[in-house]
């Protein structure tokens, strides 16, 4: 759902309805019914508070161009916040006057983005006062400061003339140095279901936005085969590259995790039994993202006091849902969608979630309670090969756990032979405050057992 853009009027009364204010005869009443208009109504667009943590917003691409025609709905502007793009709407009908801040920067929540005119005659003052805001957020420079103290009878200049509505720029690529692709919501969807690569998109919405219709005739265009040199562009060595919002938020949350005292504890488990499992039921749908979040949310049902957290340092809480957070890359960062209520669903429907949540974090398009709601995190990069790793607590959680690749290995059996089997060492990191070095053995030992004999993970 697109957020709803935050205006301030700014009413500018005529002077004659100044001067009759303060008159009381009843033979004026026809002339002041008369005199009794706004001049103008000019409305400030604010920076929109998309999620509770967010401080501030990026402007991604705006929708409409200055002089624009805007109706009450229209998608106005794209914002990214610490976790997600979203198309923001307006509740009032104008025109978009001036812009404060351009595409690519960023503003505090609640700060003017734009100012919203409600006729195309005012469009002229709007920008006038657009000017001045701009003046007043920029100190002079010193020589004309100096210049000033010197001659302080000298008038100030004119105010500028307004800028006259300039033409849309040409298409330009969807691309910002190569790294990111400025593209609406749906246009990411759609490219994914169409299979088009949006980094070979040209964009014809503003500032080069692709739309949904630049996916759609990059789809329908004929494919041509690309030279094997042709590969994105190569980080440019030895440059400073600011952090993206969402960048800026996971190191946020990084640096406050260092607070909470944790601890680590590894376990292996034999995934023979787990593999077969899901060799069968994959066609269904199922993914072993799934299957792992249902054994997880199982041994959680079992072990309360490792899906609890703690927040002020002077109590924690057993939380009454079982939410497991999995950590997923993204363009320009890491997310962690939320499978809400996991103990409680089948593993089909667990999987079908899943999937859905994953394209919205791909597309930018979750909602906070889709990202912020997690009790439980899991990290998987065993996908990648990689055996074992520790992960890092998530704030405001108990218990995070680091997954490794599933690997065939020589071990001993009971009967004393030797034998293959597959295994994979998971890695738990805890707030020790909380949860303890039992605790984590225990809930390990639990999981082990549902992941090496699940038949239960299927009702």
């Amino acid at each position: 759902m697109a957020g709803l853009l935050h205006l301030h009027s700014t009413l500018l009364p005529s002077a004659s309805l100044l001067r009759q204010r303060g008159g009381g005869a009843q033979a004026a009443a026809p002339r002041r019914r008369r005199a009794c208009r706004v001049e103008a109504k000019i409305r400030e667009i604010f920076m929109p508070a998309l999620s509770s943590t967010m401080t501030e917003g990026k402007i991604v691409a705006w929708n409409a161009a200055e002089g624009d025609r805007l109706s009450k709905g229209d998608p106005v502007v794209v914002v990214e916040s610490d976790k997600a793009d979203m198309d923001v709407e307006t509740f009032h009908d104008g025109f978009l006057a001036a812009v404060l801040v351009p595409a690519g920067e960023s503003a505090p929540v609640g700060s003017a983005i734009a100012l919203l005119a409600e006729s195309e005659e005012e469009i002229p003052l709007a920008r006038s006062q657009a000017a001045n805001l701009s003046s007043a957020a920029s100190p002079p420079a010193p020589q004309e400061t100096v210049a000033e103290e010197a001659s302080p009878s000298t008038p100030p200049p004119p105010p500028p003339a307004p800028v006259a509505v300039s033409a849309p720029a040409p298409p330009s690529p969807a691309t910002q140095g190569g790294a990111r692709v400025v593209a609406s919501p749906y246009a990411k969807k759609l490219a994914k279901d169409l299979s088009v690569d949006l980094f070979s998109v040209t964009g014809s919405g503003p500032g080069g936005r692709v739309v949904a219709k630049d996916v759609e005739a990059a789809a329908a265009a004929p494919q041509k085969a690309a030279p094997v040199a042709a590969a994105r562009p190569d980080v440019p060595l030895g440059s400073t590259v600011p952090f993206t919002t969402m960048q800026g938020a996971v190191s946020k949350n990084m640096v406050e995790s260092l607070a909470v005292p944790t601890f680590r504890v590894g376990y292996t488990i034999t995934t023979d039994a787990l593999d077969q499992l899901y060799k069968k039921i994959k066609a269904k749908g199922v993914t072993m993202t799934a299957l792992l979040a249902k054994a997880t949310a199982m041994a959680l049902v079992q072990h309360p006091v490792v899906n609890s957290s703690c927040r002020d340092g002077q109590s924690f809480t057993y939380n009454s849902s079982i939410n497991i957070a999995v950590a997923v890359a993204i363009d320009g960062g890491l997310i962690t969608p939320v499978l809400q209520d996991a103990d409680k669903l089948d593993i089909y429907t667990l999987s079908r979630k899943w999937k859905e949540l994953v394209e919205k974090a791909r597309a930018k398009q979750l909602q906070p309670q889709e990202y912020n709601s997690g009790t439980f995190t899991l990290s998987n990069l065993g996908m990648f090969g990689v055996d074992r790793f520790d992960a890092i607590l998530p704030p405001g959680t108990g218990a995070i756990m680091a997954v490794g690749s599933s690997q065939p290995t020589v071990v001993g059996t009971k009967d004393g032979r030797i034998g293959i089997k597959s295994q994979m060492q998971v890695n738990v990191t805890a707030d020790h405050r909380v949860i303890y070095g039992s605790d984590l053995a225990a809930f390990l030992q639990t999981l082990s057992k549902i992941i090496e004999d699940p038949k239960d993970l299927t009702f």
